[in-house]
């Protein structure tokens, strides 16, 4: 009879029998090439899931991915070597379903998508996941590190986020604290310095501060991606100079990554020259989702094409149209 191991998984008590992980992943119905463990802190690799030992006290985290405009021809942007036509990326949470979000993501013709990497459920192992609507062959999956408030947390995330789905491009955000989901700009910096060593790619979360933006980028930050207001507000691109600032100085992307609330805030971070806009709640919380997906699209394309266009001077006065001389 096989004897009672008990362990932690997914920061819960738990009894099993199984002899090896391998048993435990099917003793929960999971499928697991859709699952990454972390075993007492140290990731787990599928290939040695059938011979790693499950011993009494071990502490296991289960995770897989949850939902947390093409342009003018020949106008695409590369971030890590890595070249995409659309330059609206859209996040996969708020939304009321997982069709729902496959839409809007079809609506919006983005080509890459940030996911959250949370526990699995293990109370209903077959509950559908983001990836049987959004299929990750097709759409970049952007693993990111929402509700992380330390480097190691972020760092452990993103660990079992590659192991997962194999990506090395990822999104990093490391919080501040609760109220105001603005970055803990240490605690970020620290992570990017040890994510970029261990070969992830990331792009980075932070500040409108040019200063901030050029010590990620030098830290291994493949893309800088300043907030334009706090996380879900949709107050808009608040400070337009220090974007512009970041813009100007850097020798990666750049995109806004929060704060958008309606076209005309994406069409404005376009316009400064931002490389992309990457947005959930707008999208999300809109009466018609997929409207304003369609919207976003479309307002990307108008601000990059406004911002090659070269908008005219500012003058302090009126300049007529048609000249002056030759009235009747």
């Amino acid at each position: 009879m096989s004897q009672i191991k008990n362990i932690t998984l997914n920061g819960e008590p738990r009894q099993t029998t199984a002899a090896t992980i391998a048993d435990l992943v099917r003793e929960l119905e999971l499928e697991p090439g859709k699952v990454a463990v972390e075993c007492n802190r140290e990731i787990a690799p599928r290939s040695t899931l059938k011979q790693a030992p499950l011993n009494e006290g071990d502490a296991l985290e289960i995770v897989h991915f949850v939902g947390g405009g093409s342009q003018a021809a020949g106008d695409t942007w590369t971030v890590a070597g890595r070249t995409f036509k659309s330059r609206l990326i859209v996040g996969t949470g708020k939304y009321k379903d997982f069709e729902q979000n496959a839409a809007a993501v079809e609506a919006a013709g983005a080509e890459i998508v940030t996911v959250a990497v949370r526990r699995v459920n293990v109370s209903d192992p077959k509950a559908p996941m983001l990836t049987d609507y959004i299929d990750p062959k097709k759409v970049t999956y952007l693993p990111n590190t929402a509700g992380c408030f330390t480097a190691d947390d972020a760092i452990r995330t993103l660990r079992l986020a590659r192991e997962a789905g194999g990506w090395d491009l990822v999104k990093l955000e490391v919080l501040g604290e609760a109220r105001t989901l603005y970055p803990n700009m240490k605690e970020t910096l620290e992570a990017t310095e040890v994510l970029a060593k261990e070969g992830f790619l990331p792009m980075v979360y932070c500040v409108d501060d040019p200063i901030a933006a050029k010590q990620l980028e030098d830290a291994g930050a493949v893309a800088v991606m300043p907030l334009g207001a706090p996380i879900g507000s949709g107050l808009g691109i608040q400070n337009q100079v220090t974007i512009r600032l970041i813009v100007e100085g850097a020798n990666v992307p750049v995109l806004v990554d929060a704060g958008v609330g309606t076209a005309s805030d994406a069409a404005v971070g376009m316009e400064l020259g931002c490389d992309g806009i990457l947005m959930n709640t707008a999208i999300a919380e809109a009466k018609d989702p997929i409207r304003m997906a369609r919207a976003m699209k479309l307002s990307v394309e108008a601000g990059r094409e406004a911002y090659l266009a070269g908008r005219m001077g500012r003058r302090m006065y009126a300049d007529p149209s048609s000249p002056l001389a030759g009235l009747i």
